[in-house]
């Protein structure tokens, strides 16, 4: 039975996490599977209950953790330099930069024979200063020779990847979308949308719009705000706004609601319900799906936002900026509308477009649920990933 060392930068809620779980858990009994992983950031909420659920115990390496610190990554370089020895894997497989920078190179020092990594996005444009993100290109160029495979989570990445910053080759890259387990966004869903809209005193009539993920500076919930202030002067159908997540900009957000004259709650210290409401994490995403009417998102940059999956997954249309890898994973006017990034009036005219037309929700949210089953599901991800495993072993016999 071939081994698999799978590490991770990072167990916060993410596509990363999903990925890193389900080929823990589903791999097996064909692969013997380890987990590595670092620590989340303050701020950052745990994922560690997606591990708990399936039964997985990852090995934790507190040293690894987002932010360069040299004295912290080279303890946890030695960490998992031991980890190689003593597993002994035929495969290691990293996920995400830092995870991806020390696991490879570990696993290069100590001649593992196949060696993977997964960009579940890239830090190439809109996180960092540009000498930053030029050094960051340079780094994984030089990791990109030590790898086996670079795996891209969509054709989009894929290119940005070879063409536009090079890092390696495209006969390199093997295209592997993540996946999902999907069917609980379908299963019980008048019970969920009834609790749902229950337990946040919303009326059962009010159009709802969420957006989900972290309130950090890459995912532009500013940009999200000023396209409420924008929709509700073009509208006269009544909807709220809930914001699902949290993060280190919550504060901010909240004072640019008063900046913008909109109404906001916090609904996970119990206010009554606002045109613009703060959930918090809410971890019952499929109840939270069920309850919205259409799903936001705003970001700078994306790979394959999980929340626009399971959003499909649930039936919901979308309206998004067209970043990174989404449109690979909605189809412009079919399951959603793509807008450009960082741009409110736009959006808010899509969001409009869609709250004013019922049946256009209906057959978007159909599609969309059709597409995300056929595309997403971890049962295609678990296929295509030992697929891909077989193949490399293959060739190093």
């Amino acid at each position: 039975m071939p081994k698999v060392l799978r590490i991770i930068n990072r167990l916060n809620i993410g596509g990363p996490t999903f990925n890193a779980a389900y080929l823990t858990k589903y791999l097996s009994p064909e692969f013997e599977t380890l987990l590595v992983s670092g620590t989340i950031d303050d701020g950052e909420t745990s994922s560690e209950y997606i591990l708990e659920e399936l039964g997985i115990k990852p090995i934790y390496i507190p040293e690894m953790q987002r932010p360069i610190r040299p004295h912290k990554d080279r303890k946890a370089y030695l960490k998992i330099k031991q980890i190689i020895h003593d597993f002994k894997p035929d495969i290691v497989h990293t996920h995400a930069a830092k995870a991806g920078a020390l696991g490879r190179l570990a696993a290069a020092n100590l001649k593992v024979p196949v060696i993977l990594h997964t960009f579940h996005g890239h830090v190439f444009h809109s996180y960092f200063h540009p000498l930053i993100t030029k050094a960051f290109i340079q780094i994984e160029r030089y990791l990109a020779k030590k790898s086996s495979k670079i795996i891209a989570i969509s054709e989009l990445q894929k290119k940005e990847l070879s063409q536009d910053f090079k890092i390696c080759s495209e006969h390199k890259i093997a295209v592997i979308p993540n996946g999902f387990d999907l069917d609980r966004f379908q299963q019980n869903y008048e019970f969920k949308r009834t609790h749902f809209r229950n337990q946040y005193h919303i009326p059962q009539n009010m159009l709802t719009i969420g957006i989900i993920g972290r309130l950090a500076p890459i995912k532009n919930h500013e940009m999200f705000l000023k396209s409420i202030a924008i929709l509700k002067n073009l509208t006269e159908i009544p909807f709220m706004a809930l914001i699902i997540g949290d993060g280190e900009l919550r504060q901010n957000l909240e004072n640019l609601c008063n900046t913008l004259h909109l109404p906001f709650a916090r609904l996970d210290k119990n206010d009554k319900p606002q045109l613009v409401n703060f959930t918090s994490w809410i971890k019952a995403i499929d109840y939270a799906n069920a309850g919205l009417d259409i799903i936001a998102l705003t970001s700078l940059n994306e790979g394959t936002p999980v929340s626009l999956v399971e959003a499909q997954a649930a039936g919901n249309p979308i309206v998004t900026t067209n970043v990174g890898g989404v449109a690979d994973i909605v189809i412009h006017e079919k399951a959603g509308f793509l807008t450009p990034p960082n741009q409110p009036e736009p959006f808010a005219n899509a969001l409009k477009i869609l709250l004013e037309n019922e049946n256009l929700r209906s057959s978007m949210g159909e599609f969309g649920k059709q597409f995300a089953f056929q595309h997403f599901g971890y049962q295609r991800l678990i296929k295509d990933i030992a697929n891909l495993y077989y193949d490399l072993l293959a060739k190093k016999r």
